[in-house]
């Protein structure tokens, strides 16, 4: 089978779930993950032939494609803040929402924090925030808690420069006590998180392959009680930061307000929504008095 062949059925079954365009950039970056091509060849050179084992696992991953089975599972990674991350159906898959508020929080650090500061990283899942901050912050030393057992294993996997965080096994939502047994006497800089936020009636917006493939766990929330990790996040912070420390996490546009007064109720100062590229609502950032 020659290139421009592969990509060209690769193309027509993606697009009636993806659309043409993007079932596309779909085709041409499974051809550079799975050939070691550079993406451009399929276009400068069409008629490559390929190798028939190589063209076994080209379509082996096609037909998983289009199960919906998201592509970054199928290759076992992605690209995250210019760093390659290990992925599995056992975390989220990072967004670039998350991308987003990494380069907020580094920023920040950079011109309000200790030169190394330390870094309370919650429901950190793929260990994405973790790495990311503890990679691009020289000198920060980063705590990661996730309830998962599997999650923590993805997350350790990952092998990216600079200090390594210390990943522990710590449910937000769970006893006091039991967050004292984790984090002990120890003082913050930086709380950081992305907890689930996704209510469950929003399900019927959301497409297959996250619904399928994604863990639920890292996603929803009950309609009746969308802001229950906030308000855990917020009394975790209010004991773990320093005088002065950052607060920030990832939130659901729709409660942008809702979630600010969650912080500000509890004591916070400077409570800020910031909105995304896109002008939606999707952070809340507020210090310690």
């Amino acid at each position: 089978m020659l290139l421009r062949e592969f990509a060209a059925e690769a193309t027509e079954r993606l697009a009636v779930l993806y659309g043409e365009r993007e079932a596309r950039s779909i085709a041409l970056f499974l051809c550079e993950s799975v050939l070691g091509i550079p993406g451009y060849t399929c276009v400068i050179e069409p008629d490559t032939e390929i190798d028939p084992e190589k063209q076994k696992s080209l379509m082996e991953c096609l037909a998983r494609l289009c199960a919906y089975e998201p592509l970054q599972y199928i290759l076992g990674r992605t690209e995250f803040c210019g760093l390659e991350f290990n992925v599995s159906p056992a975390v989220l898959i990072p967004r670039p929402e998350t991308e987003l508020l990494c380069r907020l929080v580094i920023d920040k650090a950079r011109h309000s924090c200790p030169a190394s500061p330390a870094i309370l990283d919650l429901c950190t899942g793929s260990g994405c925030i973790a790495w990311t901050l503890a990679h691009y912050i020289p000198g920060s030393s980063v705590t990661a808690a996730d309830f998962s057992h599997e999650a923590l294993e993805v997350a350790s996997s990952q092998d990216i420069e600079g200090s390594r965080p210390e990943f522990m096994e710590m449910d937000v939502l769970g006893p006091a006590s039991r967050i004292r047994e984790c984090l002990g006497e120890r003082k913050f800089d930086i709380v950081v998180s992305n907890p689930p936020y996704v209510t469950e009636s929003e399900k019927s917006l959301m497409c297959r392959n996250v619904l399928d493939y994604e863990p639920g766990t890292a996603l929803f929330v009950p309609d009746c009680d969308p802001l229950l990790f906030y308000r855990a996040v917020a009394d975790i912070s209010w004991s773990y930061l320093v005088p002065g420390g950052l607060g920030a996490v990832e939130i659901n546009e729709r409660y942008g307000e809702a979630t600010k007064a969650v912080f500000s109720e509890r004591g916070f100062s400077n409570v800020t929504v910031i909105q995304d590229l896109s002008g939606r609502d999707r952070f809340v950032f507020f210090n310690m008095p």
